[in-house]
């Protein structure tokens, strides 16, 4: 325990008690949170996922929550959260009859879990919205319905739409590219036999 109550303290910023080792990590933890938070995940849980990166071992909610100092509903939120996005995974093992959490080490595989679940969710958005758009569109073009202007405001519409539908039949390629790495090559190869 007593090694958890110094974590939290080593990240709060007007504790002067820091080992090298906190005060080296601070900084690279809040770098962490930053990113993550620029891509749309929540800047609290990016430093739970910075933290426990930087923990020697799995860690149970109880620990997380005590590090983090957030409310045991917030924190299986955060938890759900990085669990849904793969940068954390749940154990099988347990420690105490409690659940323990890891966070995903591979800076690759982070990085390939994270964008390929935020850009599966766009791609998978916007293809519904534009099939369901288009026909509407195109079955309005035909009748007698709109006026001259209209249709010509209907069919640039349809215009960006169809660009629209190259576009996202192009990310899905490179979603699936990414998601069997693809784009990684002779770096990540590199980088795991390094960690072996």
């Amino acid at each position: 325990m007593e090694a958890y109550v110094l974590k939290q303290l080593a990240f709060d910023e007007e504790n002067s008690n820091l080992s090298p080792r906190e005060q080296y990590l601070r900084p690279m933890i809040d770098a962490i949170a930053q990113t993550m938070d620029l891509y749309g995940s929540n800047y609290s849980f990016g430093k739970l996922y910075g933290i426990m990166l930087f923990e020697d071992k799995p860690m149970t909610l109880e620990e997380m929550k005590n590090v983090m100092n957030m409310s045991k509903s917030n924190m299986s939120y955060g938890v759900r959260s990085l669990i849904a996005s793969k940068m954390v995974t749940k154990l099988e093992e347990k420690q105490d009859r409690k659940d323990l959490y890891t966070a995903e080490a591979d800076f690759f595989q982070a990085f390939k879990n994270f964008f390929t679940m935020k850009l599966q969710r766009e791609i998978d958005v916007m293809k519904e919205a534009l099939e369901e758009v288009i026909p509407k569109l195109e079955n309005l073009v035909q009748t007698k319905e709109p006026s001259d202007e209209e249709r010509q405001y209907c069919l640039k519409d349809l215009e960006k739409l169809k660009h629209a539908v190259q576009y996202y039949s192009w990310l899905q390629q490179f979603v699936d590219g990414l998601h069997e790495g693809e784009y990684f090559g002779e770096l990540v190869n590199e980088f795991k036999t390094s960690r072996a």
